[in-house]
């Protein structure tokens, strides 16, 4: 009989699939954690920074302060933390506040700040974003040309100036295109921006370096008069936001106050009302009531009738100081509101103004300058 073959038959090995990958799926993988661009707007304020994406809203308030190491001059904090230094910092580190009044006071520092504001809204992206920072009305074309290195520099494909009463205007839904005048009253940290809009564009304007820190440095001098108290920034920032007024209020509020006593030395409490706040900010709050009308006064008399009807819209944290809006509705006759989220209106209008930036009026963004420095 013939021998069985014995031998097992073997299969043909199906082929594994391979495991390379094409070069447009490497790249793809390798840029996967990274966003495409989105337009920013950004409300450069002397206390707050706010950030708005396209798409998303508002997405950062951070105060405006920044810790730096002063034997290295590297930056340690920035933002909410580095807030809560000052005062408190040893003596190799400073909290400072890079802008003051308005405008970049040490451009560095604000360099460096923007850097990490712009980051931490957008992360990583695929290309550098096109930036909107809202400026005061009154600045020199000096300090709108740092604002706008500091931006590109800080990684902006492209920088937008938008002065801060019509983007606060457009954040507190008044319609600035239309042919009627709006007046708008900005009181932000470092400066109180009061315009006349019509047609999209600024008729009349003033911008004074008095508002939220003026108010601070008025309550720290009246404690230090009054009560032979030393108090620091961050106290008479609590103090204003809790009982600051600068009108009567229906009940007197009370509340504690820690300093140290100027005549021994040594730790104090004293009790301060919301009347005596009247008092203490009465200065700074007569010079913006004196910006006010000297913007009336300059109105054309055609858009004085519309001023009447629609009233004054005031924005910034500064107006939310009891009783503001009726101090200038009495002293001007003109009906005054507070536009609702006012802290916020700035950069919302910032943001409403990202959607429309082809179309925007060039009085109301700065492009011809902002070309000039690019160029």
């Amino acid at each position: 009989m013939p021998e069985k073959n014995t031998e097992k038959r073997q299969l043909p090995r199906k082929k594994k699939p391979s495991r390379k990958r094409n070069p447009l799926q490497r790249i793809f993988d390798r840029f996967r954690g990274f966003k495409f661009s989105r337009n920013i707007g950004i409300d450069l304020g002397t206390a707050t920074v706010l950030v708005y994406v396209q798409g998303k809203g508002i997405v950062l308030e951070e105060p405006s302060v920044v810790a730096i190491d002063t034997t290295t001059d590297r930056i340690l904090k920035v933002g909410r933390e580095a807030q809560q230094m000052l005062g408190r910092t040893p003596g190799n580190i400073t909290a400072v506040r890079p802008l003051r009044d308005g405008v970049i006071s040490q451009y560095e520092v604000t360099l460096k700040m923007i850097q990490y504001f712009i980051k931490r809204a957008c992360g990583n992206m695929f290309f550098p974003p096109r930036v909107m920072i809202c400026i005061p009305s009154g600045i020199t074309e000096v300090e709108e040309r740092a604002v706008i290195d500091a931006a590109h520099e800080a990684g902006a494909q492209k920088t937008y100036l938008i002065e801060e009463p019509t983007a606060a205007a457009i954040g507190a839904g008044l319609d600035i295109y239309a042919p009627n005048g709006n007046m708008v009253v900005d009181i932000g940290g470092g400066t109180t921006d009061i315009a006349v809009l019509s047609l999209g564009g600024v008729v009349v304007s003033e911008s004074i370096k008095i508002a939220g820190d003026k108010f601070d440095e008025a309550i720290m001098k009246y404690v230090r008069r009054k009560y032979k108290v030393l108090i620091g920034e961050r106290t008479a920032e609590a103090l204003k936001k809790r009982i600051g007024a600068v009108y009567d209020h229906a009940e007197p509020v009370f509340v504690e106050v820690k300093g140290r006593c100027m005549t021994q030395g040594l730790p104090k409490v004293i009790t301060i009302s919301s009347k005596e706040m009247i008092e203490a900010l009465a200065e700074p709050t007569t010079a913006i009531l004196g910006a006010i009308c000297s913007v009336i006064e300059r109105t054309p008399p055609e858009l004085l009738g519309d001023i009447l009807r629609n009233g004054i819209v005031m924005t910034g944290g500064g107006s939310l100081l009891y009783g503001f809006d009726q101090l200038v509705a009495r002293v001007t006759g003109i009906k005054t509101r507070v536009a609702d989220d006012a802290v916020s209106c700035v950069a919302i209008g910032t943001g409403k103004s990202l959607d429309n930036l082809d179309m925007l009026h060039e009085g109301a963004i700065n492009l011809s300058r902002e070309r000039k420095v690019r160029l």
